[in-house]
């Protein structure tokens, strides 16, 4: 992987903070309860050994994904010039309902909490878009007509 991961500054300390979580607090607790199973004895038939070194080795590997992760991460920074780039807030206009999304990079993308990556159709279509713009979708359901009410 030598991919940008691009990100917005909460984005970045929310990776942070799972990286911290997984390596200085969940990962000695499971090494804690590897060492406690091993000692009980005959391993091959201790489920809670099996179950430690399972989940060990889940979190090393997350643990792994997020070095890499924040090894290439690119900070999104507030572009502030009125047309849509990464980490803008857009407020969108479909008939008469107004939405708010951000745009940000794929990793950080949730469309519940109405933040859409700058690869997803939407997104793709809406980079360099300024306030009174027009924007058309392929959805799902059809063809949707976007108006840009504002941009910060």
């Amino acid at each position: 992987m030598d991919k940008k991961i691009f990100l917005t500054k909460e984005g970045l300390e929310d990776l942070k903070k799972e990286y911290e979580e997984l390596s200085k607090v969940k990962r000695p607790e499971i090494l804690e309860r590897l060492s406690a199973a091993r000692n009980q004895g005959d391993l091959s038939e201790n489920a809670e050994y099996t179950a430690a070194k399972d989940e060990l080795s889940f979190i090393d590997g997350r643990i792994d994904e997020l070095e890499e992760l924040l090894k290439q991460v690119s900070l999104i920074e507030d572009t502030g010039k009125g047309s849509v780039a990464l980490g803008s807030k857009v407020t969108l206009k479909v008939g008469e309902k107004e939405d708010i999304y951000t745009v940000v990079g794929e990793w950080e993308a949730d469309p519940a909490e109405k933040k859409i990556s700058h690869e997803s159709p939407l997104g793709k279509a809406l980079l360099g878009k300024a306030k009174g713009d027009k924007v058309e979708v392929d959805a799902p359901a059809g063809k949707v007509l976007y108006t840009v009410v504002s941009v910060k």
